[in-house]
């Protein structure tokens, strides 16, 4: 693994690799073992989409390994002015130790590892959120023990979220259905990849989705960038919610999970919200012990 640009990078093999590290990352922590695997390194911390999670988590994170963080924002570098991304990749790989971007155009992060020749993280794309699924499966293994054979139902919007929990989940060799609007499927090279498994199901019935799983995920309807769809948003999606109902039909003791900021009584009611808190801000604070184990494996001193 040299970067981490996309789910569908990954092997299998790959991320149980990181998820195992992120557990004895997770057990230092708490136990005040000391874990400073990036001593003197620096990562340049590139901002074109807000952030709160994502943020304080590599901050922090690279804090704990005994490392720096440099934020960046896209407004107040030359990348926002016009400089090509390419050269921004070779001019920041003289100067730090990898790269977290958070960005709009999946083709940004494909450029800086391109072009770069330092580690690249995705921290978010319009296609692509691998930080946030290595995340939402270390919680999900926390919780049930295993991933393999477990059902994941997706609810909502065909977005980022959508493209790398289906990439993921299947890689794992968990049962994914998603549930999705005709009109806001997941990519259709997510769809591509995850025709090749028997058992992938894309409906736009989020109860036939919600059978029987064993963790529910959902996100805003209306993503960053897209607010000004959100009133067009908010009729397409009536009845993508997970609600009573659709937590009748899954599993008695199913999880239920969001990537978090969650809009009540759109995507989610607030009674499951509040029920299912726990698991939710477990998997929020799991991104720091999930990327540090990233940052680790990419940045790390290799024997």
């Amino acid at each position: 693994m040299k970067h981490l640009l996309k789910m569908m990078d990954l092997s299998t093999e790959e991320i149980y690799e990181i998820l195992n590290l992120a557990d004895q990352l997770k057990y230092e922590q708490k136990h005040g073992i000391p874990h400073n695997h990036l001593a003197g390194k620096t990562l340049g911390m590139i901002f074109q989409k807000a952030s709160t999670r994502t943020r304080v988590s590599f901050e922090t994170g690279m804090y704990q390994l005994g490392g720096n963080a440099l934020f960046l924002s896209a407004s107040e570098m030359q990348i926002g002015r016009g400089e090509p991304v390419q050269d921004t990749a070779r001019v920041l790989s003289r100067y730090i130790d990898g790269i977290m971007i958070r960005t709009y155009e999946q083709s940004e992060v494909e450029n800086l590892a391109e072009y770069g020749n330092i580690p690249i993280i995705n921290g978010l794309t319009d296609l692509s959120h691998p930080c946030q699924v290595l995340a939402d499966l270390m919680t999900i293994r926390e919780y049930k023990g295993k991933l393999d054979g477990l059902k994941m139902c997706y609810i909502g919007d065909g977005n980022n979220m959508a493209n790398s929990l289906i990439v993921g989940g299947l890689k794992v060799g968990m049962t994914v259905c998603a549930a999705c609007p005709d009109a806001y499927k997941p990519s259709a090279t997510t769809l591509e990849f995850a025709s090749r498994f028997d058992n992938f199901t894309l409906t736009t019935n989020p109860l036939e989705a919600a059978k029987d799983a064993d963790v529910l995920f959902t996100d805003v309807w209306a993503s960053m960038g897209q607010e000004q769809e959100a009133q067009i948003r908010k009729q397409a999606f009536k009845g993508y919610q997970i609600n009573d109902e659709v937590m009748a039909v899954a599993k008695p003791d199913a999880m239920v999970q969001h990537c978090l900021p969650a809009h009540r009584e759109e995507e989610i009611t607030t009674k499951v919200f509040e029920a299912h808190a726990n698991e939710i801000f477990d998997e929020a604070e799991n991104r720091l012990h999930a990327q540090k184990a990233v940052m680790v494996l990419l940045m790390g001193d290799k024997d």
